[in-house]
Parts: structure tokens; sequence; C-alpha cells
């Protein structure tokens, strides 16, 4: 089975003198990523680390990793990424939830069909997530809201668009 690597999230700021970090979380997925006893990787040197605990504090996610003794150990990570190596298929948890790593490369099609452009990144923005998409050349961002994108197709390698004015053109 083939695995690939992703980025689960960021070592933040120390917490306590017992080598608790607060770790920015980059997974929607968090429960699955940092459980007791999975090892992530830790940098561009991808390190091992294993995670020993975790808590939550006022939606803050709060790890110890049993390879980092103490405070003095965790501050040297601040800002270092964390990564997993998950199964390539793996799907998420809920229905109707797309990974990133699914939808970065889809075909984006308009509502009738024609394609017209990529998906390049998906930006997770305060209030909804948003395809970044280039169509003839030009990026676009397009709101990932059923009524704006009704058709996500995995198999068939796109995304089709409802038939909204400007989301693929400017509109006069």
């Amino acid at each position: 089975m083939s695995e690939i690597e992703v980025i689960v999230g960021r070592v933040g700021r120390a917490h306590g003198i017992r080598g608790d970090v607060f770790i920015d979380v980059r997974t929607d997925e968090p429960a699955r990523r940092f459980q007791p006893g999975v090892t992530l990787r830790l940098g561009e040197g991808r390190r091992p680390v294993t995670v020993d605990a975790v808590k939550w504090n006022r939606g803050k996610l709060i790890v110890h990793f049993a390879d980092v003794p103490d405070r003095t150990a965790v501050e040297k990570l601040t800002g270092e990424l964390l990564y997993d190596r998950v199964p390539a298929a793996e799907l998420p948890s809920e229905p109707e939830e797309y990974f990133d790593r699914q939808l970065v490369g889809l075909k984006v099609l308009d509502h009738t069909g024609a394609e017209r452009g990529t998906v390049v990144e998906v930006l997770h923005l305060p209030a909804q997530d948003v395809l970044q998409c280039v169509v003839d050349g030009e990026e676009r961002m397009v709101p990932f809201v059923q009524a704006l994108v009704p058709t996500v197709d995995l198999n068939g390698g796109f995304v089709q668009l409802a038939d909204v004015a400007g989301l693929l053109e400017d509109v006069e």
C-alpha cells in the first residue's frame, strides 16, 4: 500500500516546564493524527518524535513528546513542521469531506461541463474554505460551498461549478 507524507502541525510555544508544547494544527483530523504512541516526523530532517500525551486547553492542542524531556528542549523546536505518513487512499472520517490533496489538481468544469481550469490550492479562510483555481492563466477564488461547487468527482478528476456569474470570469 502506498503512503504519502502530509503536514499535520507546526510546533508552537512551550507550555509549562515539563516539555509540553502548543501545536498549530494543520490537519482537519487532529484526533486521528495526534494520539499517544503515534510517531510523527519533525522538521526538514524528519526526526522521529513520539506523541506521549495529548490534551486540549481552550481550543488549543497541547502535546508532550516522549523524546523531548523538558521546556528547554521543546523551545528549540518552535516553528518546526510536523509530518505524518498516511495511506495514499485514506479518506476523511466524515462523508462529503475532502483532504486538500484530493482536490488539488482536479479539473474545473463550468456548469455546461466545459473544462475551464485546474484547482491549484485549497485555502482555509475564517469564513469558509476556498478553491484557488487557475482559469485561462488567471487565478480565481471559488468558495468551496455546495451552492457554488455542487459536484466533486474524485474518480472523474473534476469539480463542476454552478451557473453563477463571476465565478470564472469578471462581470461588468
